[in-house]
């Protein structure tokens, strides 16, 4: 058997157990890695240890210690209270405020899960009071939260962006974070009216009480708390406006909060998605090495056997997103699927590889509301007190699969 079919195998291996174990896949895949490269390849473990992302390794820890640092410090939960207290008293309104503050959040950098378990609680708790359904509260807040998951200073963005960078894809970060704003917009707001989240504009709901924050929320703001801003301003005007690197600026940011004590160092330290950070890193790893044995031509070429030029964004959209059901979208699917698309597109006659890169990227996002995500199970444990919630864990199920077959349209509409 080549190496390449053996590395193929090592990272089917490396996504079965990551849908079906807790195991992080990001060990098991840099073990694989090792294993094939150096004792069936011949590879020392330095030539092997070549394909880590020290770019984004860097990028991952400074962005999420910002953030922590955000989180653990009251800054984020300041901000959020504040937000949804203009909503106060009209019930239609309040999904869409979700959405719009998860967008947000999620945006200028804390990605979809660190937003999600902030606005989860309060968002759930407040249609409780207000008589809003929770599946279409959680549908709002929740795709709002995703469709801010691709912004160049979000986690999974970084990830995704990397990729792309690395396979001659870049320089498209922002349009790659659009098309994945306008799919959950419109998937978030199609399902919001569709399931009547129009009637809670009537005028029976119009002065619905809703408590919209916790106490701490409406705390005043103190010192910390404006640094903590100043800093996530500053991050954002010297990225977006002077190009800087994102990882670069965010850990300076986060060392000089450390330095002002604006946030106990050590918590802000063990709140950091370590585990995540390791996934995508030891994917990336064995990815690398598939790359270089050239185990991603023969998946690449087996995709390629089922397509044509006309379906190809549809059959890389469906798969993307049926992985990501069960797996992780950024510690997984991004690094094992993104490297694929320059190969399908030479493969099929010379494609553009963007819209294959885009169609895998944005419909591996659209499935993360399903009930087996973290952000979908953040919204179903904050469900409000005498709510159905295994009706819920089923509404959340059913949605995220058809995501699949919806992401795998939008992908053809969109790129094909």
């Amino acid at each position: 058997m080549s190496l390449a079919w053996i590395s193929v195998g090592a990272l089917v291996l490396a996504v079965a157990v990551s849908c079906t174990t807790a195991v992080n896949v990001g060990i098991l895949a840099l073990a694989m890695a090792l294993i094939v490269g150096v004792f069936i390849g011949g590879d020392s473990v330095d030539m092997v240890l070549e394909g880590f992302p020290t770019d984004l390794f860097m990028t991952l820890v400074g962005v999420t210690l910002l953030f922590s640092i955000a989180e653990c410090n009251g800054t984020l939960s300041r901000f959020t209270g504040r937000a949804i207290r203009l909503c106060r008293g009209h019930a239609g309104a309040l999904p869409i405020m979700f959405f719009l503050l998860g967008f947000a959040i999620a945006t200028i950098g804390a990605g979809a899960t660190p937003a999600a378990a902030l606005l989860a609680p309060p968002a759930m708790a407040v249609a409780g009071r207000a008589g809003v359904p929770p599946f279409l509260m959680a549908v709002m807040a929740g795709n709002g939260v995703l469709a801010g998951t691709l912004s160049p200073f979000a986690p999974t963005g970084v990830v995704a962006h990397g990729v792309m960078e690395r396979i001659g894809l870049g320089g498209v970060e922002w349009q790659t974070f659009a098309y994945n704003a306008f799919a959950h917009a419109l998937v978030g707001f199609g399902t919001f009216l569709l399931f009547g989240g129009w009637k809670l504009f009537r005028a029976e709901y119009a002065r619905a009480e809703a408590v919209a924050a916790e106490p701490q929320d409406a705390s005043p703001m103190e010192t910390r708390h404006w640094l903590t801003a100043a800093g996530i301003a500053l991050l954002i005007v010297a990225v977006v406006g002077f190009g800087q690197n994102v990882g670069m600026i965010a850990l300076i940011v986060a060392t000089a909060l450390i330095l002002l004590r604006a946030v106990e160092e050590s918590r802000a330290v063990q709140r950091m998605p370590w585990g995540v950070i390791l996934m995508v890193t030891g994917v990336t790893v064995l990815v690398a090495m598939l790359q270089e044995n050239e185990g991603l031509a023969l998946i690449a070429e087996g995709i390629s056997r089922v397509s044509s030029p006309a379906t190809i964004e549809a059959i890389v959209a469906f798969g993307a997103g049926l992985i990501s059901v069960y797996s992780s979208t950024s510690g997984v699917v991004l690094p094992a699927f993104l490297p694929m698309a320059p190969q399908l597109a030479e493969t099929l006659g010379g494609l553009d590889p963007l819209p294959i890169a885009w169609s895998m990227a944005v419909a591996a996002s659209l499935v993360d509301l399903s009930s087996l995500s973290t952000v979908g199970a953040l919204f179903i444990a904050s469900a409000a007190a005498g709510s159905n919630v295994r009706a819920l864990f089923n509404a959340l199920l059913a949605w995220g699969m058809s995501m699949s077959v919806v992401g795998a349209l939008l992908g053809w509409l969109l790129f094909g």
